[in-house]
């Protein structure tokens, strides 16, 4: 799978959980590192960590190997700006596309991200589905990058962009889950 960049967004305050969750831990490793972990074993390459709230912290206390880590000053307007600081840190490389993970999603394993990232080209537009519904990673090709960084907004991400155009979905029920990590009580629903 060579032209695939893996991107963990972990930019976030994680004001309802009640610190970033990018310096949370489950099963002893950082989400940020299990995210990334997940993208690298996936083939995925480079892979970047988008870093805002608590920045210096998690670049202390995560491994973060072979993970290029990205500053987002913008961090506090939302998602929108971790999407756009890491396609703009992509265009310099040799990618034909990127796959996306929020660093809240220890239910999203390197399988699933093989899979998504199978379907990539410079025009892909693709996403896993969990329990029928579109969810991460998302794979945008290079040809939507320009179009992506233009419509991100918030906490919207690549929503706005994907809404009116045709998006792949790649059913994964049967290898992960698709949850997202809001609260510390959200950490018991994964069993890795």
């Amino acid at each position: 799978m060579s032209g695939v960049a893996g991107v963990v967004l972990a930019a976030g305050a994680g004001r309802r959980f009640g610190k970033p969750k990018a310096l949370v831990e489950l099963d002893g490793v950082l989400l940020v590192d299990r995210a990334a972990r997940s993208l690298a074993e996936a083939g995925c390459e480079p892979v970047l960590a988008v870093l805002g709230a608590a920045e210096d912290e998690v670049r202390a206390r995560a491994k973060l190997d072979g993970v290029r880590a990205v500053s987002n000053p913008e961090w506090p307007t939302g998602m929108g700006s971790s999407v756009r600081v890491a396609l703009r840190s992509l265009v310099d490389t040799d990618a034909d596309a990127a796959l996306v993970l929020p660093v809240d999603m220890p239910g999203i394993n390197a399988e699933t991200a093989r899979r998504v990232a199978a379907l990539a080209s410079p025009s892909a537009l693709a996403a896993a589905a969990h329990g029928g519904k579109r969810s991460h990673p998302v794979l945008l090709g290079r040809d939507h990058w320009a179009g992506v960084i233009e419509s991100a907004r918030g906490d919207a991400g690549a929503r706005d962009y994907l809404k009116p155009r045709t998006v792949t979905v790649v059913s994964c029920d049967d290898i992960s889950e698709g949850f997202d990590v809001d609260r510390p009580e959200d950490l018991e629903r994964t069993d890795t």
